[in-house]
């Protein structure tokens, strides 16, 4: 059973909590790190001739987590929850580095085995150990029948597109690093989040509001037949705030913010928690009332944090390396190596080594990734011209080594995965400059008006072979730009839509305000963190329709707050 405590208040005025500060502890090797190398070993030795087909390669994983999530709401505490949970990731490859059980066959199975179990918090090496063989065993009988169905599909299915080897040969890696842990005044944090989330108390139009803390330690242990040893730690921090309404048609009107940290000492003041808090508020009560969106396209400007989104949804997925190979896929980058992508102003970056931006705490940070392979910077773009893709250990034509991209949530495989995107350009303007750029491309067009995109909260794209190269990404703040003499006015209901060639070919300038977007993607190989740093950017075109709306109305009954006031 996964240990877990966990506690969950309903209170009146108990104040939200959490960590303090997040130190880290001497960087020694651990004993769960030892029993691990220990066991690997001698269950490698035992079975990589155990069988006619060879076991080639294992790996253990273990992730071992402390979480602490609290949340208050209009100046209660609402929820308190901890938890500490260890992990065990188990790889086994059998056949070749050439050809083994993870080979996509369609139709024929293959690809890794994965799921994870759990592990006990202590380090008895006796009970570790059990679990250990377990799992191990379980596995090995998993990938065997993997690989025989990849033998028998291989020879009935037609010749794959891309006949890269299915794992890399890399050099292994040794780092024993700090096990991160959080030290934490739950009193202190718990009066904060009663504080700032009473706040709403004065707001009767807003119908739904929450001030929550999110604090996670993820410590990773991991060890290869390969000779990799790797302990690392990890902080991860977010304050979220959140505030919700009904428009009189029905659409659901959301505002958040997030603030997000590696360490206690690097989350924002009360006086930077409250003003967000009232500018979201205002901003909510502004989109009550605003206009619904027509269906639209023409000039546009994306500011930072929605221009990484916009990057991330439609450009980033698409520079993941196992997207290059799988024959489900659509490949809209893969033979474009060489040539140009994007406008010859604009590179793009992927480098998980970055900790920080303009003081912002990078989300996407990390040393090594879940193969062991040690983090770097990677040239995607340079000047426009495609250069590589992002690459986990799964090679694919004309890139046979991982650039420390293999990344996975708890019982996922690992696979290219997004880090820290960045964009930048050498063209670059103001934003009051920009915003007349816009303002004189509608003219040009015959537009009365062009758009502004101040925040997204996400999107999906999809990449598969069978369905459209297209996209959608949520935009939650929209203004009307007027050509006549350059107000603003907020509109609500916004999707952007489209497919990523177009849009990529209608960037016509940068601003000079990189910003940064921290978040959490979901894909393939589950949740990671990440982050994307992108300037405002003026489009000469893009397209938006309206957003699905429900179809309740408003609350009826007044909301108990009017009575208060």
């Amino acid at each position: 059973m996964r240990e877990r405590t966990k506690v969950l208040r309903l209170a009146a005025a108990c104040v939200l909590t959490l960590l303090f500060a997040s130190p880290t502890f001497a960087a020694t090797e651990s004993e769960l790190l030892a029993t691990l190398q220990e066991e690997l070993l001698y269950n490698f030795d035992k079975l990589k001739n155990a069988d006619t087909v060879p076991l080639y390669y294992l790996s253990y994983q273990v992730i071992e987590s402390q979480e602490y999530n609290v949340s208050a709401e209009l100046g209660a505490l609402e929820s308190e929850d901890d938890s500490h949970v260890r992990d065990l990731d188990v790889i086994a490859r059998v056949g070749s580095y050439e050809l083994d059980n993870s080979r996509e066959v369609p139709g024929a199975g293959g690809g890794l085995s994965t799921g994870a179990v759990d592990l006990p918090l202590g380090n008895d090496p006796v009970a570790l150990k059990m679990k250990i063989w377990e799992e191990t065993d379980r596995r090995y009988k998993e990938v065997q029948k993997q690989y025989t169905n990849v033998i028998t599909g291989t020879t009935v299915k037609v010749e794959a597109e891309d006949q890269s080897d299915d794992f890399s040969r890399e050099e292994p890696s040794i780092y024993i690093g700090d096990v991160a842990g959080l030290d934490y005044d739950r009193q202190i944090w718990e009066d904060k989040l009663v504080r700032y989330s009473s706040i709403f108390s004065n707001y009767p139009e807003i119908e739904n509001s929450s001030v929550s803390l999110s604090a996670r330690t993820r410590n990773s242990y991991l060890v290869t037949t390969e000779g990799t040893k790797i302990q690392d730690g990890q902080s991860y921090i977010r304050l979220n705030i959140m505030c919700s309404s009904t428009a009189d048609d029905g659409m659901v009107l959301r505002r958040f913010e997030g603030f997000d940290a590696a360490d206690f000492s690097n989350m924002p003041d009360d006086e930077t928690v409250i003003t967000a808090i009232n500018r979201l508020i205002d901003e909510l009560l502004a989109l009550k009332s605003a206009p619904l969106a027509e269906p639209y396209t023409g000039p546009a400007i994306l500011t930072g944090r929605a221009s990484g989104v916009f990057f991330h949804e439609i450009f980033g997925h698409r520079m993941e390396g196992h997207r290059q190979k799988s024959e489900s896929e659509g490949k809209t980058f893969t033979d474009k190596v060489g040539e140009s992508v994007l406008p010859e102003f604009i590179s793009v970056f992927s480098d998980p080594t970055m900790r920080t931006f303009n003081g912002i705490d990078l989300r996407g940070h990390y040393k090594y990734d879940d193969q062991g392979i040690e983090a770097r910077r990677v040239t995607l773009v340079d000047k426009g011209i495609l250069e590589t893709f992002m690459l986990s250990r799964t090679p694919i034509e004309n890139f046979p080594h991982s650039n420390g991209h293999g990344r996975k949530y708890v019982g996922f495989a690992p696979i290219a995965r997004q880090a820290n995107l960045i964009i930048e350009s050498e063209k670059s303007v103001g934003f009051d400059e920009l915003k007349e750029m816009l303002i004189e491309e509608c003219k040009l067009q015959g537009k009365p008006y062009g758009l502004i995109f101040q925040d997204i909260s996400g999107g999906f794209t999809f990449t598969g072979r069978f369905l459209p190269q297209a996209f959608k990404v949520i935009p939650l703040m929209v203004y009307k730009v007027y050509v006549e003499d350059g107000h603003e006015e907020l509109i609500r209901g916004v999707d952007i839509v489209g497919t990523p060639l177009t849009s990529f070919s209608k960037i016509m300038i940068a601003g000079n305000d990189p910003d940064v977007f921290n978040g959490t993607c979901g894909a393939e190989s589950g949740w990671v963190p990440v982050s994307a740093i992108s300037p405002s950017l003026l489009l000469s075109e893009i397209e938006i329709e309206r957003s699905q709306k429900g179809q309740e109305r408003p609350p009826l009954l007044p909301s108990p707050l009017t009575k208060q006031q």
